[in-house]
C-alpha cells in the first residue's frame, strides 16, 4: 500500500509565530548584552535550529555569548508560554486544509526548528496533535536544510521519498526537501518570497491554504 506523506513546517506555515519569536530574541540579546537584531532579520531565520539562528544573527559575537543567547531565548519563550501570553495563531484556512488532506488519505507530519516541547504545546493548543503521525524537531536532528528530519519522517510513516511532499515557507524547507529527494511546495504567506522559494527548489508555491489543498489531490 502506498503511503502519501505530507510534511509541514510549523512557524510561518501552520502558525504565525513571528511575534513571540521576535520578542524572545530581543530579550535574549538584551540579557546577553548584544545589540538587538533587526526584526526583519529574525523573521528571515525562522525555521533554523536555535543555535544556528543565533550564530547568523550575531556572527561576530564570542561563542560563549552565543550560547548564553540561546539559553536566554529558551527561557524567554518558556516564560511567555507559562504566563499565557504566547500567541501562535493558525493561519486562516490551515485547519480546513489539514482536515481535507487527511480525508483524502494523506498521512501528515511536521518537521520544524521548534523544540519537542514547543511543538507539542503548539499543536495541542490548536487541537491538531492527533492529525500528525510523525513529529520531527530540532531537539533530535541537525538544523534544516540537513535532510535528517525528512528522512526520519519517511521512516516513521513508512513512506518513500517519491510519495512525499515537504510544505514550508522558507528556503531552508525547500533545500531540505531537495536533499531528501522529496517534492517541495512553498507557501507564500510565511517569511521568504515566492522567487526565493522557487530558486531553492519549490516545484509549486501556494498563495493560500485552499490553493495548497488543490496542489495535493
Amino acid at each position: 500500500m502506498t503511503v502519501r506523506l505530507a510534511v509541514f513546517d510549523c512557524d510561518g506555515t501552520l502558525v504565525d509565530g513571528q511575534a513571540p519569536i521576535c520578542d524572545s530574541m530581543e530579550k535574549a540579546f538584551a540579557s546577553t548584552g548584544l545589540p538587538a537584531p533587526d526584526r526583519h532579520d529574525v523573521r528571515r531565520i525562522v525555521g533554523l535550529s536555535l543555535p544556528q539562528a543565533v550564530r547568523l544573527l550575531a556572527p561576530d559575537a564570542e561563542e560563549h555569548l552565543q550560547r548564553h543567547a540561546v539559553e536566554a531565548y529558551k527561557e524567554a519563550f518558556r516564560t511567555c508560554r507559562l504566563e499565557g501570553s504566547l500567541e501562535e495563531p493558525l493561519f486562516e484556512g490551515i485547519a480546513e486544509t489539514i482536515t481535507g488532506l487527511a480525508a483524502r488519505g494523506w498521512t501528515l507530519g511536521v518537521a520544524t526548528g521548534k523544540s519537542d516541547r514547543g511543538l507539542t504545546s503548539c499543536l495541542a493548543a490548536h487541537g491538531l496533535t492527533e492529525r500528525f503521525v510523525t513529529l520531527q524537531t530540532a531537539d533530535r536532528h541537525p538544523s534544516k536544510p540537513h535532510p535528517a528530519m525528512l528522512e526520519a519522517a519517511l521512516f516513521e510513516a513508512g513512506a518513500l521519498a517519491g510519495d512525499a511532499v515537504m510544505i514550508g515557507d522558507t528556503t531552508f524547507d525547500m533545500e531540505m526537501a531537495r536533499a531528501a529527494g522529496v517534492r517541495a511546495i512553498g507557501v507564500a504567506w510565511g517569511y521568504h518570497t515566492e522567487d526565493e522559494l522557487r530558486e531553492a527548489g519549490a516545484v509549486d508555491v501556494a498563495f493560500s491554504p485552499a490553493e495548497l489543498g488543490d496542489l495535493l489531490p
